[in-house]
Parts: structure tokens; C-alpha cells; sequence
């Protein structure tokens, strides 16, 4: 058996404009960040024999992920679709919408729909590649919903729709 696995399939392009600040506030803190594990790095160096100084390793690893999410953020970052104003139709669900939802057992949750590179920067939020948000492009107040999850089928009725834009 190979350990091949295939490329992940693209993530979309589309993100907020509090999500673009809050991914190039990251890259200056990542750079700033580094810079500090950069000297920490020289002065465990400087201990003497570095196959046994745990500080040199882990400042090395340290290096190597900050190293990485850098690189992901100047790749990602000039491709991303920055999404400022509403769409023309309110009363459907797109991109950026605050959507309150309820199962069928009566509780309500709500989410916003954003791009996948800001999901994990607020809670409730979704990204717009995820089954329930594809589930809910397009669709309108008080339409009832179906979306697959591991646990079965799950019935959601949308009871609100909004977009908070700056302006």
C-alpha cells in the first residue's frame, strides 16, 4: 500500500474584509515573532553541542512552523477575493451571511458564512466549502434545508438572514 494521498481540493478565494486585516495582522506578527525565536535560536547555538540541547531543537521546530505559515500567507494572501459590500438580493442566503437556523427538535443556531481561511477567528462561523453552507447558498426565509452529516440527515429551517457590512 502507497502512502499517496491526493491534493486537497482548492479552498475558495472569497474572504471578508475582517478576515483579510486579521490574516496580514498575522503575517506582521508571525515576522515579528520570528525575529525573536531567530535570537533564541543563536544563543542555544552558541551552548555547545546541539544534537542534545532540547532549547536548540525545539527553537529549530519553532522556526520551521513560523517558517511555514509565513510562506502559506504570502502565497494565500495576493489570491484572496476580498468581499466588501452585500449582494443584490438580501433576501437569499450568499457569502458573509448571518443566517439563524432551527433543527428540528426547536433550537436555534446561527451562523456566518466566510471563507475558509477565517473560520477559525470567531465562533459560529462556517466556512462556504462546508456541506450545511453549500446547503444553504440561494436559499431563502423560512425554506427548510437538508444536510447530510455523519450522525444522518439533519432539517434546518431558516429563520433569518442578514449582512453586516462595514461602510
Amino acid at each position: 500500500m502507497s502512502r499517496y494521498r491526493p491534493p486537497a481540493p482548492p479552498k475558495s478565494p472569497y474572504i471578508t474584509a475582517q478576515g483579510f486585516a486579521i490574516l496580514q495582522q498575522e503575517e506582521l506578527d508571525l515576522w515579528t515573532k520570528r525575529r525573536q525565536v531567530v535570537i533564541a535560536l543563536s544563543a542555544a547555538a552558541a551552548e555547545g553541542d546541539r544534537s542534545e540541547n532540547a532549547e536548540y531543537i525545539y527553537r529549530k521546530k519553532e522556526l520551521r512552523e513560523i517558517d511555514w505559515r509565513i510562506r502559506y500567507l504570502q502565497k494565500r494572501l495576493p489570491t484572496l477575493n476580498v468581499v466588501q459590500q452585500a449582494p443584490s438580493n438580501l433576501e437569499q442566503v450568499f457569502f458573509s451571511a448571518i443566517i439563524t437556523l432551527e433543527d428540528d427538535e426547536g433550537r436555534e443556531m446561527t451562523y456566518r458564512i466566510v471563507g475558509p481561511d477565517e473560520i477559525d477567528h470567531q465562533p459560529h462561523y462556517i466556512s462556504m466549502d462546508s456541506p450545511v453552507a453549500k446547503a444553504l447558498f440561494k436559499k431563502q426565509l423560512d425554506d427548510e434545508v437538508e444536510v447530510m452529516t455523519p450522525a444522518g440527515k439533519i432539517t434546518y429551517c431558516i429563520c433569518d438572514i442578514r449582512y453586516e457590512f462595514a461602510q
